[in-house]
């Protein structure tokens, strides 16, 4: 090691810009040690060994707990290994010792429970070993325990606490992670720079996107007494008003995992004003609902094991219609769905995963899912029992909003659905990044000539997500109260180009006609790319 350390260079491949340098800090140790949550401790490690550029460094952890607080001072040798990182990275560090890992004891022990909080529990303990524990059973328990006495963990905290005679910090994976980490946002960031290379058309801002929807009626609520569920499903149907044009099809609209039917009434209203009956189904036990009780401590997470029963949730609708219970015009069926919602619309279509899932799980859960949280759920299916299901000779498309399904089918060409599939996203979606979820999945799934991938820049995972508050300067009491790094920019906005999109889209496949090459446009500050299959390859072979 050169006296100016090789590690500052290390650490400086952390940052690609001071501001996500700190993200990348702090999302990581705080998603890490977010997913981890009983052993009664024997007492808590004194030295902390870290294991940097193959060498151990041993670290008391009190001399550590000192420096990272507020004001903390040390005069040991701490000092001089710190001293070799550069002030930024020292900064996040700093700053990540004194960020909040759980601040809400009862959503906490839930989150740890759960599946994914497991599989996040096991990669974390590779990178910090406490005695022979190789399953992360410690970091539960001393978390758990920690929870008992505050409301709120930090870092420090949980090294300060964690019992055991030998806790070392495997700083060399970490930063392993963090570079691959760091590879992926540079080809998200390399994906912005490619579709900012296309010339963009200027797009008014129309009338029509304006916000006038809420003149429109609403919608009527139909209970669906189902055989799987013990309550009856309460279905919204939004039935066109009168004058409206006559559609070949009717729309069944699924929420995403702990989203609701409140979140995408925008989109219903707006294919009901263009006359496409819609139903919006709930999913009781992955809705807002089951969001609630998580963070009141009632219940798990819910994650990919809800899926068979939302897909039978899907078949008692399709049945109710056939049978006459539910009456709604149109002879064909266009599904549609956010996230969960959307890979729902694709299990129904009939596709299921290609063999070798389990194998191609392990190899992407080596890495932490950081960047495409939607592995966990994808790597989850290995462990549910999916149903078979009849076919829907009825389908007309599918439209999925934040759709994922990489490791599902991941060969181009793999599954080709018969149907035409439009595929949103954003590129602020760190959760179904468009590379790999949209590009990728457009190419796996559909050799439609009428199929597209719709990309709106500065849009995230949760843009097409209406909370309460977002018309206004309120924020309201929904569950989604989200920032702005986690909405992306303009929500309301986005949804409207949205709507546009879908509705331009179900008109070209009610005429039979092809998407006819790709359109670039600038609407207001937003920038929107319509991708055909062609495009979608150029742009992915681009990478």
């Amino acid at each position: 090691m050169s006296e100016n350390g090789l590690t500052r260079e290390r650490y400086s491949a952390l940052a690609l810009t001071r501001p996500i340098g700190q993200r990348i800090a702090i999302g990581l140790f705080g998603a890490l040690l977010f997913g981890l949550a009983g052993v009664s401790p024997l007492r808590a490690a004194e030295r902390l060994e870290v294991q940097l550029e193959g060498m151990v460094i041993p670290v008391w952890v009190k001399e550590l707990a000192d420096l990272g607080r507020p004001g903390g001072s040390s005069s040991s040798e701490l000092i001089t290994w710190l001293n070799l990182l550069d002030a930024d990275s020292r900064f996040d560090l700093f700053e990540l010792l004194q960020a909040s890992l759980l601040t809400d004891q009862s959503m906490a022990r839930q989150m740890l429970r759960s599946w994914a909080g497991r599989q996040l529990l096991d990669a974390v303990s590779d990178l910090v070993r406490v005695d022979a524990d190789s399953s992360g059973i410690v970091l539960f328990n001393t978390l758990e325990l920690l929870l008992n006495s505050q409301s709120e963990v930090t870092a420090l905290d949980l090294l300060e606490e964690l019992p055991a005679e030998n806790v070392r910090l495997d700083l060399d994976a970490l930063l392993q992670v963090a570079s691959r980490w760091r590879r992926q946002l540079q080809q998200q960031q390399q994906l912005v720079l490619a579709l900012g290379r296309f010339p963009a058309t200027q797009v008014p801002v129309l009338q029509e996107l304006a916000g006038q929807e809420v003149f429109a009626a609403g919608p009527e609520f139909k209970p669906l007494p189902v055989a799987h569920r013990t309550k009856p499903l309460q279905l919204e149907v939004w039935r066109p008003p009168d004058g409206t044009p006559l559609r070949s099809s009717w729309v069944v609209l699924m929420p995403g995992l702990g989203g609701s039917q409140d979140h995408f009434r925008w989109l219903a209203l707006s294919l009901q004003r263009k006359g496409w009956p819609v139903v919006v189904l709930e999913h009781p036990g992955s809705d807002a609902r089951a969001v609630h009780a998580l963070l009141k401590g009632q219940r798990l997470a819910p994650g990919a094991e809800v899926l068979p029963d939302r897909l039978a949730d899907l078949q008692a609708v399709l049945q109710a219609r056939e049978h006459g219970t539910l009456e709604l015009p149109g002879q064909k069926l266009v599904l549609m769905g956010h996230s969960l919602g959307a890979l729902t619309a694709l299990f129904a279509a009939g596709i299921t995963p290609e063999p070798g899932l389990y194998t191609r799980c392990r190899k992407a859960l080596d890495d932490l899912p950081l960047t495409n949280l939607s592995r966990l759920l994808q790597c989850q299916l290995v462990d549910v029992q999916m149903p078979k299901l009849q076919s829907i000779p009825q389908l007309e498309a599918i439209v999925a909003l934040n759709s994922f399904g990489s490791l599902l089918w991941p060969r181009h060409g793999a599954v080709p659905l018969s149907v035409p599939v439009l595929l949103t996203g954003g590129t602020l979606d760190l959760i179904t990044p468009p590379l790999s979820e949209q590009l990728d999945l457009l190419l796996a799934i559909s050799a439609h000539p009428a199929s597209r991938v719709v990309l709106v820049e500065g849009a995230s995972h949760f843009s097409p997500v209406r909370v309460e508050g977002q018309m206004g300067e309120g924020r309201g009491d929904d569950l989604f109260q989200l920032g702005e790094e986690l909405v992306g920019r303009q929500p309301l906005a986005v949804q409207r180009l949205l709507a546009v999109e879908i509705q331009i889209f179900l008109e070209q496949v009610e005429a039979g006609e092809a998407l006819e090459g790709s359109t670039h446009q600038q609407v207001g500050d937003l920038r929107l790319h319509r991708l055909d299959r062609n495009a979608a390859e150029r742009l992915r072979e681009s990478q």
